[in-house]
């Protein structure tokens, strides 16, 4: 038997670092936590200062055992959970249950899973930090009391399987609250003049400012045609002509928040599926003979921007080969943002030196994808400032004010490597200029007056529900996706198109919570909260303190939700059609999506079928049915025939009431980022479509 225990979470990383760490070491893992809160009731107990009642997770008893009867045999047992407060409970709960004193040097934590990084951990064990477990404990039993408390009334009042919790009531509202406001906006109208103008044969385009030096809007058609009328012919004098230089920086490295919007934005991942392959990256590969199972990354839960200094030069020394010294960096410490636990570094790959190019062949297409993303985020975070030369130009006609403004790449710095995407999903590009000097004239080809309208902001994608939290102090990197994941799993909000809208159910549930329960909800009150918690972390806050505080505000609105909430009756809502299985009424339910039929005589008759909005198109195959919108399982919109399965046309674009002019052929629309254009889908006509 081997001289030392290594106990580690996860089986993958178990293998890794045993290879490591030699013959001497054995390397088991206990599969995440061994020791939990049981499922069946609260396990706090209130009135004995709210102690934990901790049992042995159901199915973990043989990874006990086999834990037990390895340390029995084993000189000394190191605990090398996760470097984060999970880890950290988590290796106190295995110093409980294998009778490890956990005051002695049990516990090793590292960042990377490399050689290096484990074998120096090795050299510096220390202690189980008490202060990270009661930040831990107080967050578990803080969402224990909430939610084991509040879900039991929700199922008694409207129905079974629903939940609240401090994050994702907080989620749910803020979801909410921007669908009133989109249904509340009253879009207002304002207009635009743009010019596109003549220089020596050069063309450029130009905007109304304003008049006599002064911005003005344009609110409505009169106030255009009051500038248009104030107008003499074309002609333009140049009155001002500003140039500079911009420098621009780089991008800190990515954090759990920032990758998941990141790889949301260029990657079209969901939060869950960016978090599962940056577990896969961080817990190893293995890279062939050579090297063996490596850690492609460092830990992916994390609130630090910070970097070692050996990644530091690494990444120096790959610029500096790469691209030349003029491209390297000033390295300027970064500020974290406040409340950050910088615990451990930035997400980061394990060496610069591993270009994404030679990874390509072993990992997958989406590890390719989000390593190269770390990568190239983190090697541009090291590099030069891009420089850009700016030019802002102002013409006048009769003290009628137009400008136009150009930028130009003088300097890429780290925009040769990577460059931060935009939720606008708008391109950068150069728009240059003309050279222009004051004092010229130059000539207006068109002057185009265009009306628009102000837009309600909008839904929530999850990139932007992340990043909302993040900056409102709600939540931490770890709770991010778990925390989507559930207002879905619980029907309370629905992705549509990729963004977030409240369910019926959705709405039921917050505004009981709101009534009963308004601390829950309140955004103040959350962020100070998770405030509260980390100051557990830091020794500042006994966690039986701010637990005691929290229930003596909390217990009575319990009681009072238990005598006055009234019980929400979801009624069925009858259909106006039979069922054609066995001829009873078909009713409107409320289901995990919204709104289905059913059948009136559940459970004899088990036929469903979704709520079919019909579009005014007849079926182009079989000229009988009509075109409805459905929904795929990824809820994703498409378009299909009502008579489905008899005629299974399909047709992923929707389609367009009129026949094509040109060939008799579907019309439907087609979207870009540039609007609505409709397309045939048998020639080359094409049309805009009408606002």
């Amino acid at each position: 038997m081997a001289d030392y225990l290594v106990i580690v979470e996860s089986p993958a990383k178990a293998k890794t670092i045993e290879k490591y760490l030699g013959k001497k070491y054995k390397v088991k893992a206990s599969v995440g936590h061994i020791r939990d809160l049981p499922k069946s009731q609260m396990g706090v107990d209130v009135d004995n200062g709210f102690e934990p009642k901790y049992i042995t997770i159901r199915g973990k008893g043989p990874v006990l055992k086999e834990l037990k009867s390895a340390a029995k045999k084993a000189k000394r047992v190191f605990l090398a959970a996760d470097p984060d407060r999970e880890g950290e409970a988590i290796a106190w709960h295995l110093a409980h249950s294998l009778d490890i004193d956990e005051k002695s040097d049990c516990r090793v934590v590292f960042n990377e899973i490399t050689k290096d990084a484990v074998k120096e951990s090795f050299k510096n064990p220390r202690t189980i930090d008490m202060d990270r477990v009661d930040a831990q404990q107080a967050r578990r039993i803080l969402d224990r009391l909430v939610g084991y408390n509040i879900s039991p009334i929700l199922w008694k009042k409207v129905k079974k399987g629903l939940s609240a919790g401090r994050v994702q009531s907080v989620a749910v509202k803020l979801i909410i609250d921007r669908e009133e406001e989109i249904n509340n906006f009253k879009p207002e109208e304002y207009w635009s003049i743009e010019a596109d103008f003549l220089k020596d044969k050069e063309k450029f385009q130009g905007s109304f400012y304003g008049i006599d030096g002064k911005k003005q809007d344009l609110k409505n058609k009169e106030d255009v045609d009051k500038v248009l009328s104030a107008l003499k012919g074309k002609n333009f004098n140049v009155d001002k002509v500003n140039k500079r230089e911009r420098r621009r920086n780089p991008s800190v490295p990515f954090t759990t928040s920032s990758l998941q919007q990141e790889a949301a934005r260029k990657l079209n991942f969901r939060a869950k599926k960016t978090m599962m392959i940056a577990q896969q990256l961080y817990e190893g590969i293995d890279l062939g003979k050579k090297e063996g199972t490596v850690g492609l990354i460092t830990y992916m839960r994390t609130d630090s921007t910070r970097l070692s200094n050996t990644a530091q030069a690494e990444a120096q020394d790959y610029i500096t080969d790469q691209f030349g010294k003029e491209y390297l960096g000033g390295n300027k410490k970064k500020k974290q943002k406040e409340g950050a636990q910088d615990a451990h570094e930035a997400i980061r790959p394990t060496s610069a030196m591993r270009d994404p190019k030679a990874m390509k062949s072993i990992l997958s297409r989406d590890q390719y994808r989000l390593y190269k993303l770390i990568w190239d985020r983190f090697i541009a975070s090291q590099m030069a400032p891009a420089v850009l030369d700016t030019m802002t130009v102002h013409m006048s006609n009769q003290g009628v004010e137009f400008r136009s403004t150009g930028s130009k790449v003088k300097f890429k710095g780290f925009m040769k490597v990577y460059i931060e995407g935009r939720d606008d999903n708008k391109k950068e590009e150069d728009k240059m200029l003309p050279d222009l000097q004051e004092g010229m004239t130059v000539k207006a080809e068109a002057i185009d007056p265009n009306q628009h309208f102000t837009q309600p902001p909008p839904r929530y994608t999850e990139a932007r529900l992340v990043k909302t939290l993040e900056e409102l102090g709600i939540g931490r990197p770890s709770t991010y996706a778990p925390t989507l994941d559930t207002i879905q799993r619980r029907g309370y909000v629905a992705l549509d198109n990729k963004r977030f809208v409240p369910t019926e159910l959705g709405q039921i549930v917050l505004e009981l919570v709101k009534e009963y329960f308004p601390e829950i909800i309140n955004v103040d009150f959350t962020a100070q909260l998770e405030h509260d918690l980390d100051a557990i972390e830091e020794g500042k806050i006994e966690w039986v303190t701010l637990i005691k505080d929290f229930y003596q505000g909390f217990e009575p609105r319990l009681e009072k939700a238990e005598k006055e909430m009234e019980k929400v009756e979801i009624k069925d809502e009858p259909a106006g059609i039979d069922c054609e299985n066995c001829g009873h009424e078909m009713v409107y339910k409320m289901g995990r999506y919204g709104k289905f039929l059913a059948c009136s005589n559940f459970p004899d008759c088990r036929n469903t079928k979704p709520i079919l909005k019909k579009i005014g198109v007849t079926c182009p195959k079989c000229k009988k049915g009509e075109v409805v919108e459905r929904k795929s399982k990824k809820r994703r919109v498409f378009y299909g025939c009502d008579q489905y399965p008899d005629c299974d046309f399909i047709s992923w674009d929707k389609p367009v009431s009129r026949p094509c002019p040109k060939c008799d052929s579907l019309l439907v629309e087609k979207k870009s980022k540039k609007g609505v254009q409709i397309q045939c889908t048998s020639c080359d006509y094409k049309e805009e479509a009408q606002k």
